[in-house]
């Protein structure tokens, strides 16, 4: 198994065409120049020594070096072999919010780059505990399954937005109900639920879910994004503001606000908590003591050895190369001369 550290650098490559056509197009001159200097067969007796393979050997030499560098800046890395591991730790899905109200930006950036920067610092401070991560709005979407790999679930977590879901509201039921599905199998692992949300178009229904969650031995903990004052809900171009959101029947603005309330309910009817996501720092630090209050149990994890960087042999095959580059004259070679494997003997 391997890895490519800086994968951007792979964009190099494409230059080595470049030289190789540079090359043939500089052989082609010289041969044109040197039948406009005379016969080339006259030529060859005034420089017997000079070599019609070394030019292109030197330049083979060259192009290879050259690619051992850029493999080298690239840095490849590869793993020993997958290994099961024993941790111990809790499951715990993320449930996202991706309704456009979560656009409002009563909070900065908005609420839902907010809910993401409240995410990303919770994983930043796990220990061994299992994620997945739910998208929702009208509907739930599942985005990350369980996993072990932090780095890979904030990168998903990076991309989602509104458009994930075509489907608009809170159908926060949902989301427990998808949750449930993602527990299926867990064992006796202790089991969490976060919700990331302002709240906004709940349903009684989310509150009946919760409580079969409960039963279920899933306890959830809901964090509220946004004010209670509220705000529009702005469309943008280009990121800039063109328009708001207007309610068709009023023709006024739609002013969406966050309802604490909705998100306590659920979290006292799952035996859980709820805080208000505007300082991170203190839902941070929240989540801490919450989940040091909740039994780890022991499980076992797939994981790749750790994979080690390869650059080194790359570089320094790379710069022997260019070095050997140096030392190989174009003239020919006696013992090779003697040899004649590139038919450079002429039959008198």
């Amino acid at each position: 198994m391997y890895e490519l550290d800086e994968s951007k650098y792979l964009y190099l490559l494409f230059l080595l065409p470049i030289l190789v056509v540079l090359f043939l197009w500089v052989e082609v001159w010289k041969r044109k120049k040197q039948r406009e200097f005379g016969d080339l067969e006259l030529v060859k007796k005034l420089s017997p020594e000079k070599s019609n393979f070394k030019p292109a050997l030197k330049f083979g030499v060259v192009l290879f070096g050259l690619t051992m560098l850029i493999l080298g800046l690239v840095n490849p890395k590869i793993g020993t072999k997958v290994e099961k591991v024993k941790r111990q730790g809790i499951d715990i899905v993320f449930a996202v919010d991706v309704s456009k109200s979560m656009l409002c930006e009563d909070v900065a950036p908005n609420r839902l780059e907010k809910g993401k920067q409240i995410v990303s610092q919770i994983i930043n401070n796990l220990g061994s505990d299992r994620i997945g991560i739910i998208a929702y709005s009208g509907s739930a979407f599942p985005v990350l399954p369980i996993t072990t790999d932090y780095n890979i679930a904030k990168m998903f977590l990076q991309t989602m937005n509104p458009g994930m879901i075509s489907s608009q509201g809170s159908n926060l039921n949902e989301a427990i109900e998808l949750t449930e599905k993602y527990f299926e199998g867990s064992g006796n692992t202790s089991k969490l639920l976060i919700m990331v949300t302002d709240g906004e178009d709940h349903s009684e229904a989310a509150q009946t879910a919760a409580e079969q969650a409960r039963k279920k031995g899933i306890k959830i903990i809901t964090i509220g994004v946004g004010t209670t004052a509220g705000g529009p809900i702005p469309i943008k171009n280009g990121g800039v503001i063109e328009s708001y959101h207007i309610d068709k029947s009023t023709g006024q603005k739609v002013i969406t606000q966050l309802r604490p309330e909705a998100l306590e309910a659920i979290a006292k009817a799952a035996k859980g908590g709820y805080i208000n996501g505007t300082n991170t720092k203190e839902v941070v630090e929240f989540m801490r003591k919450s989940l040091n209050n909740i039994q780890k149990t022991e499980f076992e994890a797939t994981e790749m050895a750790s994979f080690q960087s390869q650059f080194q042999w790359f570089l320094g095959i790379g710069f022997f190369l260019l070095l050997l580059d140096v030392f190989l004259l174009e003239r020919k070679t006696k013992w090779v001369q003697k040899l004649d494997l590139f038919n450079e003997k002429k039959e008198k």
